[in-house]
């Protein structure tokens, strides 16, 4: 990875400063006395372990959600075990404000839009452990990488004014992946299904003597001949060590290895087959592999009874071949199916980042009130690079390279934010995030051909909580967010195309609270998305330029119930009448992959060992093109395909049962109903999975 000595020397030293006082002082074995004996081994990892959090937990692990100024959703380790995802978007579909465009069932690769935003764009920010996982926020295409299930301990979503914390990206809200830090002991757990599914998991951890230091790891294999027959085949490896240096420090590692060989495409079913009902795979010889490599060191200061530093460093390496068969239009057409040649392309990157990013907590007084203060700082460089190799079925995966672009981006921010009650039920919440940034692209295969541009944005945003009662809450916030154009699209043509990050102006009001039996949420939000990167003039040295205005009016409703006797219901919608865009050539349109509803509805029992649900999952109809293209083509025209998407419901059930305090077994019908419904749209149908089965059982010793 190239890299700018005098920014990477400069995180390095701050990482130092950061981390040289740990190293200053003894050991102590103490481990803080307050540990409740209920969570006694989790929670004291957890204790070891720190973290950069994306919502703030008090002394017991549990969130402050009362103190976010924007809606939060939480799934937890229990609610993910109850749902037995195969993927995130198996979790992510369930939240409201969030719709998921499905490539593969495995979610290899991540499509999803929050609050009106397109599926099929990248606006909003996905973190795992707090760390950005795209491969590049600037130069690359955050789909590349999607966390591993497996792994994941707690989902969080944050929308609202609390988002600017963290960016970029942040137009529709974060979504961060908690990861695991395992129990003491090992736990073994397998699961096997339909389409010959096999995954085996072991999670193992342990504490020191004397209980200042622990270390754990979590790995998966698992492999599958897929739905429709796009098999896959993939490894996670997750490793986490923290030691408690003394009564005010700890610092914590994490590293991890992934491998994907997975059989997935643009390309799915030209429309005769998939109104027949086929299910055969329309790209077999296409394969998409996957590795990353990432390592992360947290340490935690705490500085007084009032103010903590925490650090963070990452480094991250990735790289993605993605091989695909070229087609013979003509023949394809003639056949009603894909007729693929016997030349091919791989289209295969790779992605360096290395970061370092400081937050600051005081709390403190200011002017007579109780005030809560973050100040942050975060440095980061990236580098991608892509080739294109040209090749032929006889030597597939080897050939001519006839493109070589390398693009970087080294980015700086800072954010403050301070809590203030004004009241002993009043509190607000103002801050400001400034985002900057500096894109190059070097083509070395168009004679080392050079071009750059840089960015500056400053973000400001301001929201509310007031306490109506102890089980009401009024909040709400209006903040500005933006997304950075890449670099394909800010130095287009090797011309610096003055692309502003695309903006948008977000408002948010909300209530939530607990009555008896029942907990409920209803926020109302608005984005006015005015400076868009579209598809741009007439001027040849332009082809994109900041033209687009959309506009995203809903409202999302969260409702859950106890109905006794073991039995609960869970619900919750997102109703989005108005996702349209207000200039340009699609002026009056609606976005694409933007349904003006998504639901969910789970019916639960628990009753001492055993657990079960049975949920419904609604998503109205979408367009597939900005267009707002009715019919789907039905020939092999190729680009990327339009059409009305119909909406489809899709049932669920699941079930647990606790044989000893060590031994689970689970399982799950998915898609009990066999509904055959579109997924997406490319070149090509995406078919959701039909019916399905999984059986598992989890060993802890």
């Amino acid at each position: 990875m190239r890299t700018k000595m005098s920014r990477l020397s400069l995180a390095v030293a701050l990482a130092t400063v950061s981390l040289s006082a740990a190293g200053q002082q003894q050991i102590d074995t103490a481990v803080a006395s307050n540990v409740e004996t209920n969570v006694e081994h989790s929670a004291e990892q957890k204790k070891i372990m720190p973290a950069l959090e994306v919502i703030r937990v008090v002394g017991n692990g549990n969130p402050v959600l009362l103190e976010q100024t924007g809606t939060v959703v939480v799934v937890n380790r229990q609610q993910i075990e109850q749902i037995q995802p195969l993927s995130t978007e198996d979790i992510l579909r369930r939240i409201p404000g969030i719709n998921i465009k499905s490539e593969e069932e495995t979610a290899i690769v991540a499509n999803f839009g929050m609050r009106g935003l397109s599926a099929s764009e990248s606006k909003s920010l996905m973190l795992e452990d707090g760390v950005p996982v795209a491969p590049g926020l600037f130069v690359g295409n955050d789909r590349y990488f999607n966390p591993r299930i497996q792994r994941i301990e707690q989902v969080e979503v944050l929308k609202g004014s609390a988002s600017l914390r963290y960016g970029p990206s942040t137009i529709g809200g974060v979504v961060n992946y908690q990861t695991k830090t395992p129990d003491d002991g090992v736990t073994v757990t397998g699961r096997t299904g339909s389409f010959n599914m096999q995954e085996v998991s072991v999670e193992a951890g342990g504490k020191s003597v004397s209980g200042d230091a622990f270390a754990g790891i979590v790995a998966t294999h698992a492999s599958s001949d897929g739905f429709m027959d796009k098999d896959y085949e993939m490894t996670d490896v997750m490793a986490k060590a923290g030691v408690i240096f003394s009564n005010d420090q700890k610092l914590g590692i994490k590293v991890s290895r992934y491998e994907n060989d997975a059989n997935i495409s643009y390309r799915g079913l030209l429309l005769g087959d998939y109104l027949a009902g086929a299910d055969y795979n329309p790209a077999p010889d296409d394969y998409f592999l996957t590795d990353r490599t990432a390592f992360d060191i947290n340490h935690e200061w705490t500085l007084s009874n009032q103010a903590t530093l925490k650090t963070l460093l990452y480094w991250s390496e990735m790289s993605r071949d993605y091989w695909r068969y070229n087609v013979d239009t003509a023949a394809s057409n003639d056949a009603g199916r894909w007729v693929y040649t016997d030349a091919l392309t791989g289209n295969n990157r790779s992605f360096d980042r290395v970061g370092i990013e400081t937050r600051l907590n005081i709390d403190h007084n200011l002017a007579g009130m109780v005030a809560s203060s973050e100040f942050g700082l975060r440095f980061m460089q990236e580098e991608a690079n892509d080739t294109r190799i040209r090749a032929v079925r006889s030597s597939d995966r080897t050939g001519l390279n006839d493109r070589h672009i390398i693009d970087s981006a080294d980015s700086v921010a800072a954010y403050a934010q301070s809590r203030i009650e004004l009241t002993e039920h009043f509190a607000v919440t103002p801050g400001l995030r400034v985002e900057s940034y500096e894109q190059t692209r070097l083509v070395l295969s168009d004679d080392n051909a050079t071009a750059s541009t840089s960015n500056t944005e400053f973000l400001p945003g301001v929201g509310m909580t007031y306490n109506l009662s102890d089980s009401a809450q009024l909040y709400g916030g209006v903040y500005r967010a933006f997304s950075p154009a890449s670099n394909g699209v800010a130095l287009d043509g090797l011309t610096d195309q003055q692309l502003d990050g695309e903006r948008s102006t977000n408002y948010e009001l909300g209530l939530r609270g607990t009555r008896g039996a029942m907990n409920y949420e209803v926020a109302a939000f608005a984005m006015d998305f005015s400076n868009q990167v579209v598809t741009g003039n007439s001027d040849p040295n332009l082809s994109q330029s900041n033209a687009g205005a959309t506009e995203h009016l809903g409202m999302e409703f969260l409702l859950g119930y106890q109905l006794g006797g073991g039995f609960s219901i869970d619900s919750n919608a997102t109703w989005v009448p108005t996702s349209e865009f207000k200039s340009g050539e699609n002026q009056g349109n609606r976005l694409p992959y933007a349904p003006k509803i998504v639901a969910n509805l789970a019916l639960n029992y628990q009753l001492e060992q055993l657990s079960a649900a049975l949920s419904a999952h609604h998503r109205g109809e979408q367009y597939g093109d900005a267009s707002n293209t009715v019919a789907i083509p039905d020939n092999a025209a190729g680009g990327i395909w339009g059409g009305l998407l119909p909406s489809y419901t899709v049932l669920d059930i699941t079930a647990q049962y606790k044989l000893a305090d060590n031994i689970r077994v689970f399982g799950a019908v998915k898609n009990l109903t066999d509904k055959r419904y579109i997924t997406g749209l490319r070149q090509g149908i995406y078919v959701g999975p039909e019916r399905s089965f999984e059986l598992g059982v989890s060993y802890s010793f």
